[in-house]
């Protein structure tokens, strides 16, 4: 088994006043070469957008790109004629593909919105641009990670061009569980979204991520209540 530790405190940061983005792997002004990805896992971004603020229009191609809304609401545009609000609870996925405009909103004049935004690259190159959202409310367990994307079309969760596997867990204080890896050849990134966990004997606190590959089941235990998100992507691009 192989690991790697990004404490919290040791992300990019960047402040635009709107926007208060902390990045996990390199990303716009941050870049480095050493926190580059993980596998085919590329961008991990923390945002808190404040209120009546947002991303304006803004092209991607060939990126599957993640949303996931931690607190508050975030408006969606794109110019494949969707225009949605994904809220807490939800997950978005969108296949850039052959290429496709977007712009993303907190449309509240009170609240911040608070979301991950990810990054990952596809296993196909020039796929037709697609977009999907859920809320994940009816699958939500205690105690157990549930799956929100998956490469199967017809699986829990949302999908995408890619043999990669996201799940929540929101577990109780010394709460112990195990995840077995779907694909020998992958690795799980964890990241911990609230409380504190110990993952391998690694002890991991709020924010922190921990990446583990070249096994085939990972040990967790919830030091405190703990809320974490495990990606299992490739590891070879």
């Amino acid at each position: 088994m192989k690991s790697i530790l990004h404490k919290s405190n040791t992300r990019g940061h960047a402040n635009h006043g709107w926007l208060n983005s902390h990045h996990t792997f390199s990303f716009a002004n941050y870049h480095n070469p050493e926190r580059m990805n993980f596998g085919v896992l590329r961008v991990l971004n923390d945002d808190h957008v404040a209120k009546g603020m947002g991303f304006g229009t803004h092209p991607h191609d060939n990126m599957e790109i993640i949303s996931i809304p931690l607190e508050g609401d975030l408006e969606h545009k794109d110019s494949i004629g969707n225009t949605t609000v994904i809220k807490e609870g939800d997950v978005q996925v969108m296949s850039a593909g052959t290429g496709v405009f977007h712009s993303e909103y907190n449309k509240s004049k009170v609240n911040d919105v608070k979301f991950l935004q990810i990054w990952v690259f596809p296993n196909q190159q020039q796929v037709h641009p697609r977009y999907d959202q859920i809320s994940t409310k009816d699958l939500e367990k205690v105690n157990e990670f549930y799956q929100i994307l998956s490469p199967n079309k017809n699986d829990k969760g949302v999908w995408l061009h890619q043999d990669a596997w996201f799940s929540i867990g929101k577990f109780n204080e010394q709460t112990k569980t195990e995840y077995k890896i779907h694909k020998q050849e992958n690795g799980v990134y964890f990241f911990v979204l609230e409380g504190t966990a110990n993952i391998e004997g690694q002890e991991l606190e709020r924010r922190d991520g921990f990446g583990v590959w070249d096994a085939e089941t990972i040990k967790i235990t919830a030091a405190k209540d703990a809320q974490i998100l495990l990606m299992e992507v490739p590891m070879n691009i």
